[in-house]
């Protein structure tokens, strides 16, 4: 996998799509405000149109948008059931901490332990839902089926023509790229924040082409 020529198309798929038609980045934004709209125009990247897609028929594009929201907070549902454990652990340890203080400290460690592999289960839960939902939510988008987002067996052979490695390796390549942009406008002083904002249509256009790529490329897959 070419992951250097992924990269690159993907920046270009988002510089032809939307550098020189500031209308287009500027209802962009507004999108990304109006956030089922901005996930439906992403749905219509995924299904593979070239060049970037115009923004037009609003309504299905908001229809759509909720769809794929539904799709992402079905799966966001183990780890906010984990987080709400997690929190809960957490919250309870402090006022007993608080409470009895030096008391019963091996209570306490087991309590602060416990809240720690919470957390690491947290944290191992998000990393594995996260490398499915990469390819979900293409699938999604190729099929309009909400049954075929959660077809497990079919998501997993189609990760494996990609290559499982390869796979992880041009998710992290996309995560510290997005990562690396987002903290240079974040230590910008004062207008960091505004620039991440007028960003942000560039990258949504990058992660949806870089994913699209992402999930074509099983059909050249060694």
């Amino acid at each position: 996998m070419d992951f250097g020529k992924m990269v690159g198309d993907s920046f270009g798929y988002a510089k032809e799509g939307l550098v020189g038609k500031w209308a287009k980045w500027i209802l962009m934004i507004i999108s990304c405000i109006i956030f089922p709209l901005i996930m439906g125009y992403i749905l219509r990247v995924y299904r593979g149109e070239t060049p970037a897609p115009e923004l037009k028929d609003w309504g299905s594009m908001f229809i759509d948008g909720i769809k794929l929201f539904i799709v992402g907070l079905i799966y966001a549902i183990p780890i906010i059931i984990i987080e709400i454990v997690v929190i809960g652990s957490a919250v309870v340890t402090g006022a007993m901490t608080q409470a009895y203080g030096n008391t019963d400290p091996s209570a306490i460690l087991g309590m602060i332990g416990g809240v720690l592999f919470g957390v690491l289960i947290l944290l191992i839960v998000s990393i594995i839902i996260g490398l499915v939902v990469a390819t979900a939510v293409v699938r999604f988008a190729r099929t309009n089926s909400f049954g075929e987002a959660f077809n497990f067996s079919a998501i997993f052979a189609h990760i494996g023509k990609i290559g499982f490695v390869s796979y992880l390796i041009a998710l992290i390549i996309m995560m510290i790229i997005l990562c690396i942009i987002e903290v240079i406008c974040i230590m910008i002083p004062v207008v960091g924040m505004v620039i991440l904002f007028i960003l942000l249509p560039i990258l949504v256009l990058f992660e949806a082409r870089y994913l699209t790529l992402l999930y074509d490329s099983a059909g050249t897959a060694a």
